[in-house]
């Protein structure tokens, strides 16, 4: 049996994936905060042939109750059924993009490892990379072949709350994904409180990226991270953006370059910053 793809997929490597007897599922999370059904709308007119759609609010998102955050998890149950729907079994090599640099296609990464599938990467550079390696694209809706939904399997990803971490900063790495200046508490476009976590370190999810909008090599993505959080972090640390979706990007980097076991607090700051008990910093 092929290797799994569990990280990041090259262009070519997908396409000789897809010319080969591996059932594959290629999945476009494109998606833009700033305008809901704008990623859906370019899957509609032009997508990597044969990937279907999931939308960051409706399939990769819970329902939301104005103090769990932007974006909650669904839960296991209705994204097993998400799964099932595209037929995605624990037999599948899933491969996810999108058009903005990766960060919606990570959060289905990591989800999916949330739901114990291992077989699952990001494709490097997005539908950019795969049109300039030739790939085929088209406007076609693709017809699934649906499955049972994804059986319950142990989370190969975890998790932290609100309330575990309150009781552990400054004894836990806690890394933002947000732009710096969202950090800094200098501006907040999409939630009400501006700011960051106590003692949170930063790292802007695009400095994983290089010039050319691919993940930069695992060499460097590891020597960056353990510059900013010491060697033998990785257990110790735990992710959080917005809202629980760029930090999937650092969470991907960091596997890639063989760091594993962080967590991810999915809630994040929009969770965070619902609760007025919960202390805040700026600068």
């Amino acid at each position: 049996m092929t290797r799994p793809f569990t990280t990041l997929i090259s262009a070519r490597e997908l396409r000789d994936l897809l010319a080969g007897t591996t059932p594959t599922v290629v999945v476009d999370c494109s998606f833009d905060l700033a305008d809901p059904d704008d990623g859906e709308f370019a899957w509609s007119a032009v997508h990597l042939a044969g990937s279907f759609y999931l939308h960051l609010d409706r399939d990769l998102s819970g329902s939301k109750t104005g103090l769990n955050g932007r974006h909650p998890l669904p839960g296991r149950a209705a994204f097993a059924a998400t799964l099932g729907r595209l037929g995605i079994t624990p037999a599948t090599q899933v491969v996810a993009l999108d058009r903005q640099g990766g960060p919606y296609a990570s959060r289905l990464w990591w989800m999916l490892r949330w739901m114990g599938h291992e077989a699952v990467a990001v494709l490097d550079g997005g539908l950019d990379a795969w049109r300039a390696a030739g790939g085929a694209v088209d406007a076609q809706v693709p017809v699934a072949k649906p499955a049972a939904p994804y059986p319950e399997r142990a989370p190969l990803a975890a998790t932290t709350s609100a309330d575990a971490l309150l009781a552990q900063l400054g004894r836990v790495r806690l890394v933002d994904a947000r732009a710096g200046e969202r950090f800094r508490g200098e501006v907040e476009p999409l939630d009400k409180v501006a700011g960051h976590i106590p003692g949170a370190l930063h790292r802007f999810f695009k400095d994983n990226l290089g010039r050319d909008g691919r993940f930069k090599p695992a060499e460097q993505l590891r020597a960056e991270y353990e510059a900013l959080l010491g060697r033998d972090a990785a257990a110790q640390t735990v992710h959080q953006c917005g809202s629980g979706v760029t930090a999937c990007h650092n969470l991907l980097a960091m596997e890639h370059a063989g760091l594993s076991g962080s967590r991810l607090y999915a809630g994040s700051w929009s969770e965070w910053s619902a609760d007025p008990t919960r202390p805040i910093a700026v600068g």
